[in-house]
């Protein structure tokens, strides 16, 4: 590539990253008091989550924040209706429905970013003919998990190729493992995944990227509301999104910001944030066909019970998003 097309697509990148995003002006405020309880999923990016509660105040919004460590815990907290709103798994909308609860609606998808498999420096798991024989750590059920098991499947590598060590928890588990020599290899979330490469214990294998499937796509999170809420408070929820979306599109914008807002966020050090940040990508890039794929493909694995590819539509509704985002 000449230096002037390098020049040309990095503008071109540019003007396409700033037109991604176009929050429009605040919503009108709800015309009696209300609260939102809100699940603050703590994964750096949903860091927008932690500025909502200030510009809610101005829409007459009280917010009650509940913490989590995974997205299972909020998936379940949506369901029984002790939360609101949350951040969740990508694969939470298909999982709820195939357990017979229409009750969780997505609302939008939150950031993307590629996948690496983590290796523990020294060994070598350079491609994916390495994989044999080797121990990779792994959070079965997980988002993270999901994106690998289907680039597995769609790359026709059995999944007997490698010993699977399940690690139950949050993600300095996989940190602890990984360095006290447990396994060989992550498939862990940032930032984590960064925080292990900072240390230099540990480097991403670039030749096995697990987040382009069709299936299961590049989509960290997503957005999620109970049935109740919108129905019941949809200026309050209105407000909701404009805030998040307002903060979204700053952090977007600033990557320094973002770095400060998710070591906040999350407690992490600066310096292991900001080499995070440079992997997120915050905007959703989650769409109804992507959970179709999805919802099918989890089936056919045997991760849910039974085919909602057909129905997941129910469960999704963007309409709240595009209406806080300038036309």
């Amino acid at each position: 590539m000449t230096i002037q097309h390098r020049v040309l697509s990095i503008a071109l990148l540019a003007v396409y990253a700033g037109g991604a995003f176009a929050v429009g002006p605040q919503p009108a405020p709800s015309p009696r008091k209300e609260t939102l309880t809100i699940g603050y999923v703590k994964v750096g990016h949903l860091s927008p989550m932690m500025d909502v509660a200030e510009p809610l105040k101005a829409c007459n919004v009280e917010v009650k924040p509940v913490e989590f460590v995974r997205y299972a815990d909020a998936r379940t907290a949506l369901l029984s209706g002790s939360v609101d709103v949350s951040g969740i798994g990508p694969a939470d909308l298909a999982i709820a429905l195939s357990q017979g609860s229409d009750r969780i609606v997505g609302l939008s998808g939150v950031a993307s970013s590629p996948k690496y498999l983590v290796v523990k420096k020294g060994v070598k798991l350079d491609d994916w003919a390495d994989l044999k024989g080797k121990r990779i750590g792994i959070a079965p059920g997980s988002a993270v998990w999901f994106q690998w098991a289907a680039t597995l499947t769609e790359k026709n590598i059995p999944y007997t190729t490698f010993t699977a060590v399940n690690i139950q928890g949050g993600g300095t588990a996989f940190v602890q493992a990984l360095e006290r020599g447990d396994v060989d290899a992550v498939a862990v979330w940032e930032p984590f995944e960064s925080q292990l490469v900072a240390k230099n214990t540990a480097f991403f294998a670039r030749k096995i990227e697990y987040s382009q499937s069709k299936a299961v796509g590049a989509e960290l999170g997503l957005l999620a509301a109970t049935r109740d809420a919108l129905k019941n408070k949809p200026e309050a929820m209105k407000c909701f999104m404009w805030a998040y979306k307002s903060a979204e599109e700053k952090m977007a914008k600033d990557p320094e910001g973002f770095a400060q807002a998710y070591a906040r966020y999350t407690g992490l050090p600066i310096e292991v944030t900001r080499e995070s940040v440079k992997l997120i990508k915050l905007g959703g890039v989650l769409d109804l066909p992507q959970l179709q794929r999805q919802a099918k493909t989890f089936n056919t694995l045997g991760i849910i019970p039974k085919d909602v590819s057909g129905t997941v539509n129910t469960v999704w509704d963007p309409s709240l998003a595009d209406a806080v985002m300038k036309r």
